[in-house]
């Protein structure tokens, strides 16, 4: 819990600061990384847990937990860390941005903060805005991650947070693991699952054909919002002259079942497998260049 030079990382080309997914427990300590932070314009990036509550828990505390007899994690392990650290934000003027948001109330802390004027901006993962807990059903560990798969009511809360734009971007959360790893009991196998391919075929499914979000408005919340969040923004997120040609081209009538065979990641621990879905990319280009065409590598 040491502070590194900040000013050297940015001159170096940093853009933002994390704690990788290690929570800071200490408040004192927080309260110094945001205030030493902001004199550099850095945004602080936040995995919110706090452990003490977390600790023996592997999936949501709540019926299936109980009805699985696997230790729960508690809505408050998330929900306390984001409370603490908008406090703090405002009072150090510093910037936060909340990675993977899962709980209703922690949309309502964040909608709350963004009223009061705090520099906050925060995330959704296509699991959280699809899933619920019950599909850990079964000791899933593909269905395993953190923070985990929440109710129905969480699930239908951060729809509307990304609807309203308290949520302002869609992100993975990509954490790829070995397939040994995975098929271990459910409390030995570790958290994470991977996200990239499917990303976007989520989203579609999820949020553009129910109508919770425009197909405009949800490729914005992928692709010039998380620029905005980093500071990209003049010169990524958009297909305006002279930016960055990052692009992908989906065929939106394009209907798939996900299987295991189509993965192209060398990790398969998803929970997707075996779900159709509609809309899938077809093509990738990276700074100008073809990197994927019909779903196969070309460079």
């Amino acid at each position: 819990e040491e502070l590194t030079e900040y000013g050297n990382l940015k001159a170096s080309g940093a853009i933002a600061l994390s704690d990788d997914g290690l929570p800071i427990m200490n408040g004192a300590v927080m309260r110094r990384v945001l205030e030493y932070a902001s004199m550099f314009d850095l945004p602080v990036m936040l995995h919110e847990e706090d452990k003490n509550l977390s600790a023996g828990g592997s999936m949501h505390e709540g019926y299936w937990s109980t009805y699985l007899g696997i230790g729960g994690i508690s809505p408050a392990a998330e929900e306390v860390m984001i409370a603490r650290d908008l406090i703090l934000a405002e009072e150090t003027k510093g910037r936060i941005h909340i990675q993977h948001v899962s709980t209703a109330r922690s949309v309502d802390l964040v909608r709350t903060g963004k009223e009061r004027g705090i520099q906050v901006t925060a995330e959704a993962c296509p699991h959280h805005f699809t899933l619920t807990d019950e599909a850990v059903k079964g000791y899933r560990t593909h269905a395993k991650m953190n923070p985990p798969l929440r109710t129905a009511w969480d699930r239908d809360a951060v729809i509307q947070g990304l609807k309203d734009g308290t949520l302002d971007l869609i992100s993975t959360d990509h954490a790829p693991h070995t397939r040994h790893e995975k098929e271990q009991e459910f409390d030995l196998a570790p958290f994470g699952i991977i996200g990239l391919e499917t990303m976007f075929a989520l989203t579609y499914n999820q949020l553009v054909l129910p109508g919770h979000l425009s197909l405009m408005y949800a490729v914005q919340k992928m692709t010039l919002e998380p620029a905005k969040v980093l500071g990209l923004h003049k010169e990524k997120g958009t297909l305006m002259t002279g930016f960055d040609a990052d692009i992908t081209i989906v065929d939106l009538g394009l209907k798939r079942t996900y299987t295991e065979a189509e993965i192209l990641s060398k990790s398969k621990n998803t929970p997707f497998i075996g779900m159709e879905f509609q809309g899938w990319p077809v093509g990738t280009i990276v700074g100008g260049k073809i990197v994927m065409r019909d779903r196969k590598l070309v460079a």
